[in-house]
């Protein structure tokens, strides 16, 4: 969506907001996040071993990194309303892995808005209900409730 505004979005609560495009999980991807974190767990990094020895029959990708993805797939989606000096993350009020995403699996989001409150400094607070899809998949790879502070432009 990128009609969005701060008007628009206060009518919006309880409304999907889009579906990002497709995003391939690659072992690459995996690497480079278990090198920024420090979690070099073999059923993320050793494929040879996870291949033989996981109960997923490969290596998948840590369930902090497919919540990491939340941030940009919402951006592709354009969930921030036009008139945003700056969206900040401001937390997660609730987070639940329910599917282990398999390297190579295809992951989207899905974001409904839930909540979009102006509070007393003329700042929002934006709530939204995020489930990272994987293709082919009957369960979601999570659902995550998401909170992001918007700061509007001066003019706004």
């Amino acid at each position: 969506m990128t009609d969005l505004t701060f008007e628009k979005m206060s009518a919006m609560v309880g409304e999907p907001l889009g579906t990002s495009d497709w995003q391939t999980v690659t072992q690459e991807i995996v690497n480079e996040f278990a090198n920024c974190t420090g979690d070099q767990q073999w059923i993320h990094v050793d494929v040879e071993r996870a291949k033989e020895e996981s109960p997923f029959g490969g290596p998948v990708a840590h369930g902090y990194l497919t919540l990491s993805l939340l941030s940009a797939m919402a951006m592709e989606i354009g969930v921030v309303p036009k008139g945003t000096a700056a969206a900040v993350n401001y937390g997660l009020d609730k987070v639940r892995f329910l599917s282990p995403v398999s390297v190579g699996a295809r992951v989207r989001l899905q974001a409904k808005l839930i909540g979009f409150d102006r509070k007393k400094n003329g700042q929002y607070l934006m709530k939204t209900e995020n489930t990272m899809e994987i293709e082919g998949a009957k369960r979601p790879a999570l659902l995550a409730e998401s909170l992001a502070l918007l700061l509007p432009e001066a003019d706004v």
